[in-house]
């Protein structure tokens, strides 16, 4: 019918400028005049009303008005993301939803119901982590929305109330120019895990994906990070706070899965980088990952050429790590709510059993830390760091029986050791002087000590720590051959 209207105008013109000179213009007159017919014929077919203008799927009504709908080309078909539109403006969400029986790694995704239990350790008073206050946003101050007044450490865990974070941004830093220009969540909702991200094509639309972040959040009480209590977080409190939300306000229970990765594997694994962590201990490998360090330069280069499609790479690369740090959730809550060697494996390094039961002590589960001492101190292979690591746990605990027979074996270990260590003799050395008063027992092992410290450092540097620990030593020796003449002098 557009046709038909196109040659009604030209006629019309053509009519109208020729009509005082042109010999045919009686012709096109009638011309003119048919078309005009045929098109009150035909627009009943064409002509809408208002009401039927504003519901068509290209229109959309916002703040009382219609306005055409921004439709997306061909190039983010691969991408799979649509517009959103708010009245802040506009920007892309990709949504993928994944059933809970989708396995990612050694977990399903259906264990993060069984493992929230376990999650709630998190919020012990030793564990939560203080509030951040933001006055001048009215944002993380005080008691989360819609709980006024109630104590952060009495909100249960629930699955569909765990909101997952991760940020791709435009730099590493946490000042006013980092933006983050896709913003991953990752919760469960009914039968599914949903992962929705959100990504801005240029800076303007930065505010519409805050607002429709300001609505989101609210709905969690638990947030679920890695590394975002130093990073991901503070990011995201900046860009709300220059973007002039200052009616938002969450506090959730942060739970930052770095510090527990950290406590358990820094001496086991060689980095305790997320992509590492999944693959050493979840069993998942990446093919074709975009590394997180290359997303600024792709999302630059998409920003000076347009073209979308190295997004994608981001987008996988955002999605990938949402159901990795889900997973590492579901570690970590299996570990405390006594899942260990069961729904977990136990750890088959000494170090790890080590690390892993002084994290469930401190985290309050020390039912579930004891079996794994026992494994330690019954493990030939346990190394003598492992050993007085344990025993000055047990030191602390009063446990000196214990400790005594760690040490023992300790002391023992060091004598066959090409590269022996001798904290365990000064250990051994003053329990033997100041709970037993054996002087004797306690010089013998103070000298070795000094023997094996001297002998390390003579091929090294001699620098102002070591100095200072030889000296320590020699004060001991000379402290306890005083003792020992004066008992039998």
């Amino acid at each position: 019918m557009s046709g038909l209207r196109d040659r009604l105008l030209r006629l019309r013109g053509s009519s109208a400028a020729g009509a005082a000179e042109s010999p045919g213009a009686d012709e096109s007159s009638e011309a003119l005049q048919a078309l005009e017919l045929a098109s009150e014929a035909d627009g009943k077919t064409d002509n809408r009303s208002a009401d039927e203008e504003l519901t068509d799927p290209k229109h959309e009504t916002v703040n009382g008005y219609a306005d055409d709908i921004e439709v997306l080309t061909s190039d983010w078909d691969d991408t799979g993301v649509q517009i959103i539109r708010t009245a802040e403006g506009s920007f892309l969400l990709r949504e993928t939803r994944y059933p809970l029986e989708h396995r990612h790694g050694i977990h399903q995704l259906s264990e993060l119901h069984e493992a929230s239990t376990g999650l709630s350790a998190f919020q012990s008073p030793v564990n939560a982590p203080k509030p951040v206050r933001l006055s001048r946003i009215g944002g993380l101050n005080g008691s989360p929305s819609g709980m006024p007044g109630t104590n952060i450490e009495a909100i249960a865990v629930k699955p569909e109330k765990v909101l997952f974070l991760d940020l791709e941004t435009t730099g590493l830093g946490v000042g006013a120019g980092n933006v983050p220009f896709m913003v991953g969540l990752g919760f469960a909702e009914g039968e599914s895990f949903v992962v929705q991200q959100m990504l801005i094509r240029h800076p303007a639309e930065e505010r519409a994906m805050l607002g429709y972040l300001c609505e989101k959040l609210l709905m969690y009480s638990h947030l679920i990070t890695y590394n975002g209590r130093t990073f991901d977080w503070p990011v995201l409190l900046n860009r709300f706070i220059l973007n002039g939300f200052r009616t938002f306000r969450w506090e959730p229970i942060h739970i930052d899965l770095l510090h527990p990765s950290r406590s358990i594997w820094r001496n086991t694994l060689a980095s305790c980088r997320l992509s590492h962590v999944e693959e050493e201990r979840l069993g998942i490998v990446r093919t074709d990952d975009v590394p997180g360090s290359l997303a600024p330069a792709i999302y630059f280069q998409f920003l000076a050429d347009g073209k979308p499609d190295p997004l994608l790479g981001v987008f996988l690369h955002n999605e990938s790590d949402m159901l990795s740090l889900a997973c590492l959730a579901i570690r970590f809550g299996h570990l405390l709510s006594g899942g260990l060697g069961t729904r977990v494996s136990n750890p088959t390094e000494p170090e790890e059993l080590l690390r892993t039961g002084l994290w469930l002590e401190k985290m309050g589960a020390a039912e579930h830390a004891a079996p794994l001492f026992s494994l330690l101190e019954a493990d030939s292979r346990t190394p003598a760091s492992c050993l007085t690591a344990l025993a000055d746990r047990d030191k602390k605990c009063g446990n000196w029986t214990r400790a005594v027979l760690l040490w023992q074996k300790a002391v023992h270990m060091a004598q066959h050791a090409s590269w022996p260590d001798w904290d365990a003799h000064i250990e051994l050395s003053m329990y033997y002087e100041h709970k037993t008063k054996q002087f004797d027992a306690a010089l013998a092992l103070a000298e070795t000590a000094l023997e094996l410290a001297q002998r390390r450092y003579t091929s090294m540097r001699i620098d102002a720590k070591r100095r200072a620990e030889l000296e320590s030593i020699h004060k001991r020796v000379e402290r306890l051959r005083v003792k020992s003449g004066r008992l039998y002098g």
